[in-house]
């Protein structure tokens, strides 16, 4: 336990920062540009990392809104329902994931159809002899083309949009004290090193996808959707009242403390 609390106060001190929230982004840009300039003028050799086999492609980036529901769902209730005691402040709070949900199902789809409607089916990978026969993605592959269109990268918009997410949902901790020898510290603790670990690792996972694939213009416009998903919710709707809400802060603890004293 006393290893898993070192790293947490790691963790605590590095991301929960306030010049964290409000440098992430920029940095998340200058890195996806940089990764795509030295791809662009000096590409590096292949490694594993390349592969887009790789462990931490295929079992965390593949599924990244996955790990970062499935982490965040009882951070968010845990921590909110421990400073708040309100239920109902909980269940308004834990519907960030409802939307965070939703953009990511309606941002996906329309990649894929950004990519079917600038795309044509190709004999090989050289885009050479096109297909007029084969208008679907689906369908060029299966019998044996290769579709070339538009291909907006949901990795760059994805790890941009859940990095900023679990900042953002991590800033309660601000606030949050517990009692260390209450199973609350414990659940807390394993799940802000987890949530900690998770960001570091989208954070790499997305400068290797800025050196390694796609385009500039891909990666540019789909980071560019990530932090238009984080700044439309956190920065404008969550800001006003009827929304689920940012993290509790010190001004609504007071009003709950003011309303115990009364």
């Amino acid at each position: 336990m006393e290893h898993l609390e070192r790293c947490e106060w790691f963790l605590r001190g590095t991301l929960v920062r306030a010049a964290v929230r409000r440098y992430l982004p920029w940095a998340l840009v200058t890195s996806m540009l940089a990764g795509s300039l030295l791809k662009e003028l000096s590409p590096l050799p292949e490694s594993y990392l390349s592969n887009k086999r790789n462990v931490l492609n295929v079992y965390f980036v593949k599924v990244a809104w996955a790990w970062t529901f499935c982490l965040l769902l009882p951070f968010i209730a845990l921590t909110n329902y421990h400073l708040t005691g309100k239920a109902s402040l909980v269940l308004r709070r834990l519907s960030t994931l409802l939307v965070g949900t939703a953009i990511w199902y309606i941002c996906t789809a329309l990649f894929s159809n950004i990519e079917h409607y600038t795309g044509n089916c190709y004999h090989s990978p050289a885009l050479e002899g096109v297909r007029e026969e084969h208008r679907s993605k689906q369908h060029c592959h299966r019998e044996g083309g290769f579709w070339h269109g538009f291909d907006v990268s949901g990795h760059s918009f994805l790890l941009t949009f859940c990095a900023l997410m679990i900042v953002e949902e991590m800033a309660v901790l601000h606030e949050l004290k517990t009692d260390r020898s209450h199973c609350l510290h414990t659940a807390i603790t394993t799940l802000v090193v987890a949530l900690g670990l998770l960001t570091f690792i989208w954070m790499w996972m997305f400068l290797c996808t800025a050196v390694y694939f796609h385009d500039v213009s891909q990666k540019v416009s789909g980071t560019l959707f990530g932090l238009l998903g984080w700044y439309g919710t956190y920065r404008f709707w969550y800001q006003k009242s009827f929304s689920p809400g940012l993290p509790p802060q010190s001004s609504s603890l007071n009003l709950r403390q003011d309303s115990h004293k009364e």
